[in-house]
């Protein structure tokens, strides 16, 4: 996850060769989970999902370590690579390649996504299995959006 922008998307950026990328150009819904298993919380993020901008994927690109724009050029996300050695190859391959050149180009396989929540989730595990989960749902209003809140049974 990169980014909770001002409207509400959660953002984040990958390789669209890689699996994730493939099942999310399949199915455009997913969920988010983050899960803290020592405190016995999480939460689950449910929306739909699309692609950034061109514009917006270039200007988080440009804003990386040199070293990281390189390494979105090397590594082919998902695939099988014979050895570590394979991507150090590549990766001086592309050394080589952009010398010389103050902006390293954004690979057309390489941008971002953005989940425009539907629901969220929040628990909290408890004794007895007796968890507290809150889930929120955003309603249009005039102030653009407000959230509506409703307890679950575990």
């Amino acid at each position: 996850l990169k980014d909770l922008s001002d409207d509400g998307h959660f953002t984040w950026f990958t390789n669209y060769s890689s699996r994730k990328a493939q099942e999310l150009d399949a199915n455009d819904k997913a969920a988010l989970v983050f899960f803290w298993g020592p405190m016995e919380r999480s939460v689950r993020v449910e929306g739909t999902v699309t692609k950034v901008s061109e514009e917006a994927t270039a200007a988080y690109f440009r804003s990386r370590p040199r070293e990281s724009q390189i390494g979105a050029w090397v590594s082919r996300q998902s695939s099988v690579v014979g050895s570590p050695e394979v991507l150090k190859a590549r990766e001086w391959e592309l050394i080589e390649r952009f010398k010389g050149l103050d902006e390293i180009p954004v690979p057309d396989f390489w941008g971002g996504y953005q989940l425009e929540p539907t629901h969220i989730e929040f628990w909290q595990g408890r004794k007895g299995r007796l968890h507290d989960r809150l889930k929120f749902t955003p309603t249009p209003s005039a102030n653009g959006r407000t959230w509506d809140r409703a307890r679950l049974c575990p």
